[in-house]
């Protein structure tokens, strides 16, 4: 049995530094991909007509400004990746680090480092403020009304945060004096969030473009170079007294003790389940007594159109009678919500959500 259980683990482990790896290597080919990509349309500029390369001559000027462009992404990309080799407390990466760009990277791991400069925007930079402000601000009026500073310790009141992204929602939640954990499992989101909140020390320390990857429905060329600034504010600003981490793993696997946490907030995260309920029955089984859960999103569900994944995709009425059914007592519910994700505001074409947001609280029993 003892041989069973290692080999479990070391299988485990292989698995983990290969993810690690494959994710690694999607950073580090950030360049080469994106200048592959640019090259393709350069190359097909040069067979149009000389009369409409004429015609056209700011476009290709401005693929030469999106060149540069990736180049000062990729300069803040080799600065994310640099430290990541000992970012986990119980394992060394050192050895998975020491690789070059392998080439054959999946589109959707690009995909995925490209959204993520768009998720800078959202979280870190001044232009992501209106986003924040509609779908963080009824997070943080709900638990300052529910845990008001003068009527308790907001450091007594231990708050979750799963599905954290970059750590912005929960940075917010610390520095209004609030324990806080925040909870990720994608590793392209942790190699971000580590790289804010523990190696930034200023405002507006670095500069992106994270547009140049959209390259329909601009009005402008200078819409689509034009730069962001990170972080917009000092992530380091959290009173010293109040504990603030982020935890890596598997939500329902990293959560297993119950009535640890006085309250869970989830934002845009209900919908990265394959299977909801398991994400219902997990926070109804570690919320305190008496302790609250705070939602707002909507319900995209990931894995959805997944050629090799599983998934279950309910209407929020039944994802509403399946809360109900779990003991919690809906104390506030609004539907309707405009809520933009990652929008380019100078964007021709524009799309938003349409949310809910809800306070539950889960009943003494």
């Amino acid at each position: 049995m003892a041989e069973v259980v290692c080999r479990d683990l070391v299988e485990e482990e292989n698995e983990d530094r290969k993810h690690f790896k494959r994710i690694l290597n999607a950073f580090r080919c950030y360049r080469i991909n994106s200048l592959q990509r640019l090259y393709k349309t350069s190359v097909y500029f040069e067979t149009l007509p000389v009369a409409h390369q004429y015609v056209l001559k700011s476009y290709k000027q401005h693929l030469d400004k999106i060149r540069k462009c990736i180049d000062q992404n990729n300069e803040v990309i080799k600065l994310i990746i640099n430290d990541v080799a000992h970012m986990f407390e119980n394992t060394d990466h050192t050895a998975d680090v020491k690789t070059s760009c392998d080439a054959n990277v999946k589109f959707s791991d690009m995909d995925k480092v490209q959204s993520l400069l768009r998720q800078f925007v959202r979280e870190w930079s001044i232009e992501g403020e209106q986003e924040r402000k509609a779908c963080f601000k009824p997070i943080l009026d709900e638990l300052t009304y529910i845990f008001p500073e003068d009527q308790c310790n907001p450091q007594e009141i231990q708050v979750l945060v799963p599905g954290a992204g970059l750590g912005r929602l929960a940075y917010e939640i610390a520095r209004h004096g609030y324990t806080c954990q925040g909870n990720e499992f994608s590793l392209f989101m942790l190699f971000a969030s580590n790289y804010i909140l523990n190696k930034c020390k200023g405002i507006n320390l670095h500069c992106i473009h994270p547009w140049i990857h959209q390259s329909c429905n601009h009005f402008s060329s200078n819409d689509q170079t034009r730069p962001a600034y990170f972080p917009d504010v000092n992530p380091s600003d959290i009173p010293s007294q109040v504990d603030f981490s982020m935890a890596a793993g598997d939500f329902l696997q990293v959560y297993t003790e119950p009535g640890t946490w006085d309250c869970i907030v989830t934002c845009f995260f209900l919908d990265t389940a394959n299977n909801i309920v398991s994400y219902i029955e997990t926070i109804y089984h570690i919320l305190r007594r008496g302790g609250y859960w705070i939602n707002l999103g909507p319900l995209l569900y990931h894995y959805a159109d997944l050629p090799d994944e599983n998934s279950i995709e309910p209407s929020y009425e039944d994802v509403k009678k399946v809360i109900l059914s779990y003991n919690f007592d809906i104390l506030k519910e609004q539907t309707g919500l405009k809520t933009p994700y990652t929008q380019n505001p100078r964007s021709m074409m524009f799309h938003e959500y349409r949310s809910v947001f809800f306070v539950c609280k889960k009943i003494e029993s």
